[in-house]
């Protein structure tokens, strides 16, 4: 099996302001154990290094060699992969467009999730409840004790 990260999850492990750092850093460690294949895509990557970096965000920003090695660390998992998106990635996602009328703040995610189906992963860890949205996801938020599927 496969499953995805959202950016709010590494960023709340790098952020150790935040009330939820403890749990997602331990969440996000333990992915070098996780049997399954990680695919990560470069909208959530370049999301996490703007965000981490950013000192309007960030009480204390990383700074961008930091955040950049941090992606680099993720990406060099031994099951890890970046996946892309592909040749039909314009039809794949005006249909996804379509279906959840993405506007606004839901057309990264949107993009994110076209992404993750092309390549047929079906799980992502997130703390974002609009990826409830995409009925293909199978969403799970990893700093709820119960594991928020939804």
């Amino acid at each position: 099996m496969s499953y995805s990260l959202d950016a709010n999850i590494l960023l709340y492990a790098s952020d150790e302001s935040s009330q939820w750092h403890a749990v997602a850093k331990e969440f996000v460690e333990s992915r070098a154990e996780d049997p399954d294949i990680l695919c990560l895509t470069w909208p959530v990557l370049m999301a996490y290094q703007r965000i981490a970096t950013h000192p309007a965000i960030f009480a204390k920003p990383l700074s961008p060699r930091t955040a950049w090695h941090n992606v680099m660390q993720l990406i060099a998992l031994p099951r890890a992969r970046v996946v892309t998106e592909t040749e039909s990635f314009g039809d794949d996602y005006r249909e996804t467009a379509e279906q959840t009328a993405a506007a606004g703040n839901l057309v990264p995610d949107a993009h994110v999730a076209t992404i993750l189906r092309e390549h047929g992963v079906r799980r992502i860890y997130t703390a974002d409840t609009d990826y409830r949205k995409f009925d293909f996801l199978e969403v799970i938020n990893p700093l709820q004790r119960n594991g928020g599927k939804g």
